[in-house]
């Protein structure tokens, strides 16, 4: 079996993640505007990780789908995000790593899970529950078009678990590949017929659930570089589907697209794990540059290399936590920190608010890692005010 070290798994995610500019991903690192060229380089880095995450917290100034585009491409308009989900994008949404934006060539690829969410993960089969409710929202959308999800009819209710009826009827229906989202504007879908929004020749092809596995297990890898098997499931979260995707991945080995390998912690113990074959000889490579570590840049604590939390503090050393749902005296950190990457480690977290009719972006707190010197922070601070010039505020303390 191969192995690598720690410091090369970690470079090579970061490379993998377009994190450590073209020469070693392959990927652009800059995009001018929300022209044709700003929306190629997205859409080249969510074919990478295969997925786009969505997240509706914006109190930073940005939601993080716009979060991991800003980090990756310099110069991109920071409102371009909001809008690439549009009729006619290489796009679709759906449920991914969590409710994700993907590239269109994956639509056929999921067809094991719109069948498996014909009753919502969630609430169950409620379009069974109320045909009346189903039928109505269904002939509406066929007779006058999208609808916004806003605009659905019925009884109102306080906070997400008390949803229309119909919203949550919507929902199923998505889910389950009936309707699909043709965009979003201010962050509200606007659902559709599934058959107006996916190209035809799209629609009419599922992929067969052995190849769909090994699709996304591929896909997976590709973005993480190196990973242990929970991690490849995680990334689709591909649950109770231990032994299909031990029987994929001894088929993709078998095929030579990826080899066992493991990861040396020290001399002593060692993490099983899996690489492609041409990432084995680019780790080498890597473990011979030095990553710039005077510039700094804010990622999105949902970024793809930060969701998986072991995974973060065994990379980096990085407690990787969220703090949104603890009471503020419980906090360690802040509300909704954003890590600073500089060169190949995690630096520092900010905590922000941003405040667009006063123009400013509030630093709420920032905590620098203990091993920080002072290029760490100068580069912490330097990310810093990059963000905010790209959202179009003034950093305050």
């Amino acid at each position: 079996m191969d192995s690598i070290g720690v410091r090369e798994a970690r470079r090579l995610a970061l490379a993998q993640a377009g994190l450590l500019g073209t020469r070693w991903s392959g990927l652009p690192t800059r995009a001018s505007g929300r022209g044709k060229r700003a929306r190629q380089g997205a859409h080249a880095i969510i074919r990478r990780f295969g997925y786009l995450q969505l997240d509706t917290v914006s109190i930073a100034g940005a939601r993080s789908h716009g979060l991991v585009l800003l980090s990756r491409l310099e110069g991109l308009d920071a409102k371009l995000p909001e809008q690439l989900l549009q009729p006619g994008e290489p796009l679709f949404e759906y449920w991914g790593h969590e409710a994700c934006w993907l590239p269109m060539e994956l639509y056929p690829v999921f067809a094991f899970r719109r069948r498996a969410f014909q009753a919502h993960p969630w609430w169950g089969d409620l379009a069974s529950k109320h045909p009346e409710v189903s039928d109505q929202l269904l002939a509406r959308i066929r007779a006058e078009g999208p609808l916004r999800s806003v605009d659905l009819e019925g009884q109102g209710g306080r906070g997400w678990w008390d949803l229309k009826i119909a919203k949550k009827i919507a929902n199923q229906l998505w889910s389950a590949g009936v309707l699909a989202i043709r965009e979003r504007k201010n962050f509200q879908r606007s659902y559709d017929l599934a058959e107006r929004v996916i190209p035809a020749d799209v629609l009419a092809e599922e992929t067969p659930f052995e190849d769909a596995i090994k699709t996304l297990l591929l896909r997976a890898l590709a973005g993480h570089g190196w990973a242990q098997t929970g991690t490849l499931a995680a990334t689709w979260r591909l649950r109770n589907l231990r032994p299909e995707i031990n029987t994929a991945l001894e088929e993709l080995r078998e095929a030579g697209k990826v080899e066992p390998c493991a990861l040396r912690l020290d001399k002593h113990r060692k993490l099983e794990g899996w690489i492609r074959p041409s990432d084995i000889e680019l780790a080498a490579r890597l473990r011979r540059i030095r990553p710039r570590k005077d510039h700094g840049v804010l990622l999105s604590p949902f970024d793809p290399v930060l969701w998986d939390r072991k995974r973060v503090q065994m990379l980096f050393g990085f407690d990787q936590i969220l703090e949104i749902f603890k009471p503020a005296p419980q906090r360690v950190y802040g509300y909704y920190c954003l890590p600073v990457l500089a060169g190949d480690r995690l630096v520092a977290r900010f905590d922000l608010k941003a405040d667009r009719k006063g123009g400013r972006l509030q630093v709420l707190s920032v905590h620098h890692e203990a091993d920080s010197d002072a290029s760490a922070k100068q580069a912490a601070w330097s990310a810093l005010g990059c963000y905010a010039d790209r959202l179009g505020l003034q950093p305050t303390t």
